[in-house]
C-alpha cells in the first residue's frame, strides 16, 4: 500500500509504502525473516561500511536469506539440541543478524553479550546459561575473554568472525576455535519456513544490574514480535525508511525496535561504524529514523551549549529565540497553543539556525526515539525546538522492552508516552508502576525467587519505578530503591537532580549522596575538554588531582550546580561537591554495559571522601 507522506522534516516528501509482516503471520522471529525475504527479496535490507574499499555496501533481503541459510547449515552440523544456548559477542553488523536468525531457525536460544562488558561478567553469563557456541569479533576478543572463562565444559565451539593476516599464536592449541569463513559451508539449501512455537524461548538477555550479578531475562519469540508489532500500530514505519543502528544490538531496545521492527516493516538498517564516527555517519547515511539513549542527545546538547557560550550575545539570543519559536510551533502542532506572529519568523530561523543542527543529523530525520533512561526536558525542548522530532519512550528488558512511547500526534516530552496497544498499566502501592504486557518475560533464568519478587500472583510486573498517569500519559517520578532520606525525613529522588546537573557542559557524570545526612552532596566527574579550560582560568595544573581541592574551583562548580537545580525544592540543594577527573566506565566497574551508574560501587569507591566531607561539619544554606 503506497501513500503520500510528509515527515516532520520539511522538504522530505514522496511515495512512502507500508508492507507490515504481522506477528501472527511471522509466528517466530526466524519466521519473520522468512516472510520478509519471500515478500521483498530484491529490496535493500542492510548497509555497512567496508573498511577495505572505504565505501558503504548494500545487502538485499534475498542475500540476507542466502547468508542465513549457510549459517543455519553450519549450526545444524554442530548437532545441538533445540533449547540449547548460543552467544554472540559482536559489534552491530549483518553477521549479528545472520547468527541470530540462523540460531533461532534451529530452535536455539540466543544470549547477546555487550562487547564492552567486563570479561569476568561475560564469563559468569556464559557459565550461567551453559552456552554451547560463542561468536566473537576477532582473535583479540577471544584472548581477552578466555582467561575469565576458566573451566567451561559446556562451550563446544568458539567462532571468530574476523581473520587477521597473521593469526595470533595459541589459537591452534584449542580445538574448539574456528574462523567463521572455515566453519560456514560454501552452499546450503534455500531458506525454508519452520513451524516453530511462538511461545518457545528465543533469548536470554542478561540485565546489567546496578547491584549484584546480572539476571537472565527469558524472552520468547512472541514477546519481541508482539512488542514490535504493537509499536508499528502506533508509529508509522515505511519500506523507504532508513534506520542508523549504533545502540548495541545486545540492548533490547535496539534489538526489538532497531532490528526486528524494521524487518517487520521492510525498512533498511545502516550500521554505524562507531560512536566516535557517528557524526560523520549521520551525514553520509542520512537516516530517517534514529533510536538512541538520552546520553547521546545530552552530549550533543552539552556541545551545542558549550559552543554557544563562546559566541557573541547576539548569536546566543538568536539561538534562544529560534528554540523558543520552534517549541511554540511544536506546541501548536500538538494543539496545545494558538497561532502567534512570531511563527512567521520560523522559515528564516530554520535556515539560519535550526537547519544547521538538523543538517548535522543528515537532514532527513523524521523520527528520533529516546529510551533506556529519562530524557531531561530541557534537552527535549531544545531539540524539538530546533526541529528534531524526539519521541521519548519507556520500558524494561523484562518487557521486551517497550511499555510506552509518545506518538507524533500526542507527544508530551516530559512524559514517557502512552502504553502500547495491548499493554495494561496501573499505579500500585508506593506509587509503583505495574504492568501487564504481551512482552512480559517468562521469568529469570534459574532464579525463581527473583521472578516471584517482580511478577506478583495476579500477573502484574512490578517495575520498581514510581509514576503517575495523567490523560493516558505515564510520568516517571522516581525509583523506589533510589530514594534518599535525609536526616530531617525529607525524601529525595536523586535521579532527576543528577540529570539536571549533567546538563552543565562542565560535568560529565554525577551522583547525589546524602542518605541519613543533614544535607545533600554530589560526586561529579568533570568533562575533560571543559576541565582544561577551567583549570587554566584558575591557574591550576589540569593533570594534578590536588587542583581539584582548590576552593575557588569548588565554589565555581557549586554555583554551576546551584543554577542547574534552581527549579528544585529548597531542601533538594547540593551543599558540597567531590570533584573527580577519572570517568566512571564499564571497565572500572562503575557503569553497567547500558551506561547506568552502579550507585553502590561508586559509593564504596568514594566512601572515605564522603565521610571526610560530612565530617567537616555543617554548611551554610545558600
Amino acid at each position: 500500500m503506497a501513500k503520500d507522506y510528509t515527515p516532520a522534516k520539511e522538504g522530505l516528501t514522496g511515495q512512502w509504502s507500508e508492507d507490515i509482516v504481522s506477528a501472527e503471520i511471522a509466528g517466530t522471529l526466524d519466521g519473520l525473516l522468512y516472510q520478509r525475504v519471500r515478500r521483498t527479496p530484491g529490496a535493500l535490507a542492510y548497509r555497512h561500511f567496508d573498511a577495505a574499499s572505504q565505501q558503504w555496501r548494500d545487502t538485499s533481503w534475498g542475500e540476507v536469506g542466502d547468508a542465513v541459510a549457510r549459517w543455519r547449515a553450519a549450526f545444524a552440523a554442530e548437532e545441538l539440541q533445540p533449547g540449547e544456548r548460543v552467544a554472540v559477542h559482536l559489534r552491530n553488523s549483518r553477521e549479528w543478524v545472520f547468527f541470530d536468525q540462523a540460531a533461532l531457525a534451529c530452535g536455539l536460544v540466543v544470549v547477546p553479550l555487550y562487547t564492552d562488558d567486563r570479561p569476568d561478567n561475560i564469563g559468569y553469563i556464559l557459565k550461567d546459561a551453559a552456552v554451547r557456541i560463542l561468536l566473537v569479533q576477532d582473535p583479540a576478543s577471544w584472548q581477552r575473554l578466555a582467561p575469565a572463562l576458566g573451566q567451561h565444559d559446556d562451550l563446544q565451539r568458539i567462532l571468530i568472525l574476523n581473520r587477521p593476516e597473521a593469526a595470533p599464536t595459541g589459537l591452534d592449541d584449542d580445538g574448539r576455535v574456528r574462523f567463521v569463513a572455515d566453519w560456514l559451508p560454501q552452499q546450503a539449501d534455500a531458506l525454508v519456513a519452520r513451524k516453530g512455537d511462538p511461545q518457545a524461548l528465543a533469548s536470554i538477555v542478561y540485565t546489567s544490574g546496578t547491584t549484584g550479578r546480572p539476571k537472565g531475562v527469558m524472552l520468547t519469540h512472541h514477546n519481541m514480535l508482539a512488542i514490535a508489532h504493537a509499536a508499528l500500530t502506533m508509529i508509522d514505519c515505511y519500506q523507504e525508511d532508513l534506520f542508523l543502528s549504533f545502540l548495541p544490538l545486545s540492548h533490547t531496545l535496539e534489538r526489538t525496535a532497531g532490528y526486528y521492527l524494521p524487518m517487520m516493516a521492510g525498512a533498511t538498517v545502516a550500521y554505524a561504524r562507531s560512536v566516535p564516527q557517528l557524526a560523520e555517519d549521520l551525514q553520509q547515511v542520512r537516516p530517517t529514523v534514529l533510536i538512541a539513549v538520552p546520553r547521546i542527545f545530552e552530549r550533543v546538547f552539552g556541545r551545542i551549549h558549550g559552543q554557544m557560550a563562546k559566541k557573541r550575545a547576539l548569536a546566543r539570543a538568536l539561538f534562544r529565540y529560534t528554540t523558543e519559536v520552534g517549541w511554540h510551533r511544536f506546541e501548536r502542532e500538538q494543539r496545545r497553543a494558538g497561532w502567534r506572529p512570531k511563527l512567521l519568523a520560523w522559515p528564516i530561523l530554520r535556515r539560519l539556525v535550526a537547519g544547521k543542527v538538523t543538517d548535522k543529523l543528515g537532514g532527513r530525520l523524521r523520527l528520533a526515539v529516546s529510551g533506556g533512561a529519562a530524557l531531561p526536558l530541557p534537552v527535549a525542548k531544545t531539540f524539538i525546538g530546533l526541529g528534531v522530532p524526539i519521541l521519548q519512550g519507556y520500558g524494561l528488558t523484562e518487557t521486551s522492552p517497550v511499555i510506552s512511547v509518545n506518538i507524533p500526534d500526542d507527544n508530551q516530552p516530559d512524559s514517557v508516552g502512552v502504553p502500547l496497544n495491548g499493554v495494561e498499566v496501573r499505579v500500585g502501592e508506593n506509587e509503583e508502576l505495574l504492568v501487564k504486557t504481551p512482552g512480559m518475560m517468562r521469568g529469570y533464568w534459574n532464579n525463581h525467587a527473583a521472578t516471584a519478587e517482580v511478577i506478583d500472583p495476579r500477573g502484574w510486573l512490578h517495575t520498581g519505578d514510581q509514576a503517575r498517569i495523567e490523560n493516558g500519559h505515564i510520568y516517571i517520578t522516581g525509583r523506589i530503591k533510589d530514594i534518599l532520606v535525609l536526616s530531617n525525613g525529607e525524601k529525595i529522588p536523586p535521579m532527576d537532580m543528577e540529570l539536571a546537573i549533567c546538563l552543565d557542559p562542565l560535568i560529565d557524570q554525577a551522583l547525589v549522596v546524602g542518605e541519613g545526612r543533614p544535607y545533600l552532596a554530589a560526586i561529579v566527574v568533570l568533562n575533560p575538554d571543559s576541565w582544561l579550560g577551567l583549570a587554566r582560568h584558575y591557574g591550576l595544573d589540569p593533570y594534578d588531582d590536588t587542583s581539584l581541592s582548590d576552593e575557588k574551583l569548588r565554589s565555581h562548580l557549586q554555583k554551576a550546580i546551584r543554577e542547574r537545580l534552581s527549579d528544585f525544592p529548597g531542601y533538594a540543594k547540593v551543599r558540597r561537591v567531590i570533584l573527580v577527573r577519572e570517568p566512571w566506565t564499564v571497565d572500572n566497574g562503575l557503569l553497567t554495559p547500558t551506561l547506568k551508574i552502579k550507585r553502590a560501587q561508586v559509593l564504596e569507591k568514594f566512601e572515605q571522601e564522603i565521610a571526610a566531607l560530612y565530617a567537616a561539619g555543617p554548611v551554610g544554606r545558600g
